[in-house]
């Protein structure tokens, strides 16, 4: 329980830059989707497939594919921001602005920036990394009686932990890259890995080792703050 208690606690993304001279192990590899495997599933549909890109050459190919940044995305990415260490703190959910260009923090420069920025390769995503796993699903399954196919979207997530759990207990960092998803640049990617019309990318991890220092302020809400006992607005467990 301790053990895996750190593990989880440990886990984070990490945004710098991997080493693409220092490859993933085969093993390692395996290990990571073995984990995946035994992740919990509606129904045990398993609706998933896991295309590993370790070559050099297709990480370059894709690392061309150009995506570009959506006003969307930043005007819903802007409520998630702190800026300050102390208000993180304080509202113990999101993440800081520092992290983030001056520019796509600035609502008053958003849908500028938005229009004006040439569309970036995906390199600058993938960012050295030795080795992606480009999660997949066929939205034409569903679990039972699941509307929207909300469970089937637990599962991926439930997937995607197990796989990153996995990760952290290796010593391999990874990060997940939403990038690939977006419509143009899926269907990019699909054609240079030759996957079926039908099936979709959920997500993209990002493994590798870090070049430099990896820790920022991670803030998590209480125990109290969430948790109801036996009644909702029963705060804390008592």
């Amino acid at each position: 329980m301790i053990d895996i208690q750190r593990v989880i606690q440990e886990r984070q993304s990490a945004r710098v830059p991997y080493d693409p001279n220092r490859k993933i192990s085969k093993q390692d590899i395996a290990d990571i989707l073995d984990a995946g495997r035994w992740a919990p599933t509606a129904h045990n549909m398993q609706n998933f497939e896991i295309v590993v890109v370790d070559d050099s050459e297709v990480l370059n190919l894709i690392g061309k594919v150009k995506s570009r940044i959506s006003e969307e995305f930043l005007r819903e990415n802007y409520e998630q921001l702190s800026f300050s260490k102390e208000e993180l703190l304080k509202k113990k959910t999101g993440i800081l602005g520092a992290m983030f260009p001056p520019a796509w923090v600035d609502p008053s420069k958003m849908a500028e920036v938005a229009s004006k920025s040439e569309p970036m390769p995906l390199t600058q995503s993938i960012r050295g990394s030795p080795c992606l796993l480009i999660v997949l699903y066929d939205p034409g399954k569903r679990a039972p009686a699941s509307e929207g196919d909300v469970l089937g979207f637990m599962s991926l997530g439930c997937v995607m932990e197990n796989m990153w759990l996995m990760a952290q207990s290796l010593g391999i960092s990874l990060q997940i890259l939403s990038a690939f998803a977006a419509l143009p640049v899926e269907k990019q990617v699909k054609q240079i890995l030759g996957i079926p019309e039908e099936l979709k990318i959920a997500y993209t991890c990002r493994l590798g080792y870090p070049t430099g220092a990896t820790k920022y302020l991670r803030v998590r809400r209480d125990i109290e703050d969430f948790s109801h006992h036996n009644r909702f607005g029963n705060k804390g467990i008592k």
